[in-house]
């Protein structure tokens, strides 16, 4: 609600600058830093000075005088040399709050794609990926909360060397059969038994450099769907993928649809898609040298962010000289997918219908397993892809590829939401029996590799989380059922992971450290979790008392709000409680999900606060009463939405 009066007071400003002076000009509204200042800045009167030859205070002066009464705004008055300042009309504003429904946010036109996840299946998940799914599914969460349609894609690499890797080691070094594979499926945690078998194939390419050409036959043969190489790529990629969509599950992640990297090329897309780059000239096949029987995007095409060339060589080549695609060939071909501009769709069929009845879908090249009756995937208005900062250049060259093919507007709606890495703090390594070095434990945090097996499974670390939450549930809670407080330690561990993968903004290196993140004081997801809890015992005690909680329309109005919320503490509290689509629209104008987190963390802190200062229950004066417990209704409520709805984060019934 508050983004309306910021709204509000905008619009009449913006109309005022334009009869009065002739310009149209952005109106910047802002929250002053001290509460004693009003709720509503606006420094319009430093952007205008030069323009009108005037000092900011005079012009502020003069729009005071000017500016019409606007709804909801109790005092316009100059600070400082020429700040505008406004005060809410707390009566109003209060009864503004109690009078509105809860109802969905209009509809935005278009359609935005955000592609997240995107793990390898070659093995199973890990922390690093995590901080990308939660980075992506709470982006996706915020957009939709604002009125975007959103469809949420999770690239699957089927071909990529990673498999080929995996590949490698069964059919190479553990020299099974594609039968002896399946049966491995059968058996649980096929995923972790991958994990370890990349990490031996990778050790053994060192110990043997010359086994690399059976990475190169791997690839070859997986791209093109040759034989036994290619059913063991397959088999064993589908097998991940679908322990991967159930870990992610775990933290309430869903997708729309997955593409895959051999429908890309068995339907076409990057044939297609490389006839027009030839046909563009952003490409050329180079004659001699060390690109030799390559084909090259010219180095003038890319936007170069860091002020020299990248000495990434196969950034540049496209299409090997073993006639193999890089990843930027193909990914070039599906962002032109993304936007609808390929001439090209895939087929689809149902891959996995989740628990609230959403359905995955997957892409195929084989028509006869294709569903007719699904919705309409990729022609997208916007495309972010949630991909580490170490690929920037990587994605930087697919956005050239774009402009140099003429599809500029699709080239500036391409955004690569970055992320840095995620670490361990040493004592997390302890906990999760991950082995040290000497030099290790003195690190501040320790890098996971997944080619070295060196890292915390995502699995692992879920259970781990719920398993310490356990113990505390079980300490405050030992009289309720098993079966609930396993429910409710659960939502504790996603509570807490999710909260502490957000709370950094996304150029932050992450150290997770378990401690830390469970705890229940400071800025954690517990500690968050536990306001919306407390401010639901307000409620449930009021009923266990045999109250009922009242009609708050009838009991409340203007005139009584504005008597109740003369108070700082209490008009503090409602305010922040109400900030929630203001909060939202800044963290999605900056592309940061940490603007959120904090946002719930500093709600979380203004309840404690006021809970601590006003026994609700034990309030004699009936109107303040009122007003205080309609306030721990609507804090709820608030607090719940942002939780559940935007952050992805539980709310579990105790604590």
């Amino acid at each position: 609600m508050f983004h309306l009066a910021e709204q509000r007071l905008r619009e009449a400003l913006t109309t005022l600058l334009k009869e009065r002076y002739g310009v149209d000009i952005p109106v910047v509204i802002e929250q002053p830093k001290q509460s004693d200042l009003g709720e509503l800045a606006a420094p319009v009167a430093f952007a205008l000075a030069r323009q009108l030859k005037k000092a900011p205070k005079v012009i502020a002066a003069e729009i005071v005088a000017a500016l019409p009464p606007v709804a909801g705004i109790a005092s316009l008055e100059v600070a400082g040399n020429g700040f505008l300042n406004a005060r809410l009309d707390r009566g109003a504003y209060g009864a503004l709050l109690l009078a509105a429904a809860s109802q969905a946010p209009d509809a935005l036109p278009g359609k935005t794609i955000v592609e997240h996840t995107n793990i390898n299946p070659n093995k199973a998940a890990h922390i690093g990926h995590l901080r990308n799914s939660v980075l992506g599914d709470t982006f996706v969460r915020m957009l939709r909360a604002s009125g975007r349609a959103v469809e949420v894609q999770n690239y699957i690499d089927n071909t990529g060397v990673q498999v080929a890797d995996v590949v490698v080691g069964f059919h190479h070094l553990e020299k099974k059969s594609v039968d002896e594979v399946k049966a491995l499926l059968a058996a649980p945690k096929f995923d972790y038994y991958c994990w370890d078998l990349y990490a031996r194939t990778s050790a053994y390419y060192g110990d043997h450099p010359e086994a690399i050409q059976w990475r190169r036959d791997a690839l070859h043969a997986i791209e093109h769907g040759e034989g036994v190489i290619a059913e063991l790529g397959h088999l064993i990629a589908d097998a991940i993928v679908e322990c991967h969509l159930t870990t992610m599950w775990r933290l309430g992640i869903s997708y729309d649809v997955l593409p895959r990297e051999s429908e890309i090329l068995h339907l076409q897309f990057w044939a297609t898609a490389f006839e027009q780059l030839k046909q563009r000239k952003a490409i050329y096949f180079v004659e001699e040298g060390k690109n030799k029987g390559c084909w090259v995007m010219a180095a003038t095409h890319f936007r170069d962010s860091a002020g020299e060339e990248s000495g990434d060589d196969d950034a540049k080549v496209i299409v090997r000289s073993n006639g193999t695609v890089t990843y930027v060939g193909k990914d070039i071909a599906y962002q032109m997918w993304k936007f609808g501009i390929l001439g090209k769709d895939f087929h689809y069929m149902p891959m996995r219908t989740y628990p609230d009845g959403h359905v995955a879908w997957v892409a195929t090249a084989d028509a006869s397993e294709a569903v007719a009756d699904r919705p309409a995937f990729g022609g997208g208005t916007e495309v972010y892809n949630v991909i580490d900062s170490r690929q920037s250049y990587l994605q930087d060259v697919v956005v050239a590829g774009l402009r140099a093919l003429g599809y500029e507007q699709q080239a500036d709606h391409s955004i690569h939401f970055s992320y840095e890495m995620v670490a361990l703090s040493p004592r997390t390594c302890v906990e999760l029996d991950i082995p040290l070095s000497e030099e290790d434990k003195k690190k501040s945090y320790v890098e996971v590799s997944g080619r070295k097996g060196l890292g915390v499974k995502a699995d692992d670390l879920i259970d781990k989380l719920i398993e310490k939450a356990q113990v505390e549930v079980d300490a405050r809670h030992a009289e309720k059922p098993e079966a609930e407080r396993r429910r409710v330690a659960t939502q504790i561990a996603i509570g807490a992971l999710r909260y502490f993968l957000l709370k950094f903004t996304r150029n932050t290196v992450i150290a997770f450290d378990l401690q830390e993140a469970l705890s229940f004081e400071g800025e954690t997801g517990p500690y968050i979790q536990y306001a919306a809890v407390r401010a639901g015992k307000i409620l449930a005690k009021l009923v266990e008392r045999g109250e009922q909680i009242p009609e708050f329309t009838e009991v409340l109005d203007a005139e009584k709000m504005a008597r109740q919320l003369s108070s700082e503490p209490i008009w503090q509290l409602l305010l922040a409680a109400s900030k929630s689509g203001s909060a939202l629209n800044a963290a999605l104008s900056s592309g940061e999900p940490a603007q959120m987190a904090r946002y719930a963390f500093q709600l979380a802190q203004a309840f404690n606060t006021f809970y601590q200062d006003y026994p609700i229950l034990a309030e004699k004066d009936p109107e303040k009463r009122n007003v205080l417990l309609w306030l721990a209704v609507y804090f709820q409520k608030q607090l719940h939405h942002t939780l559940a709805n935007v952050l992805g984060i539980p709310v579990p019934e105790y604590m």
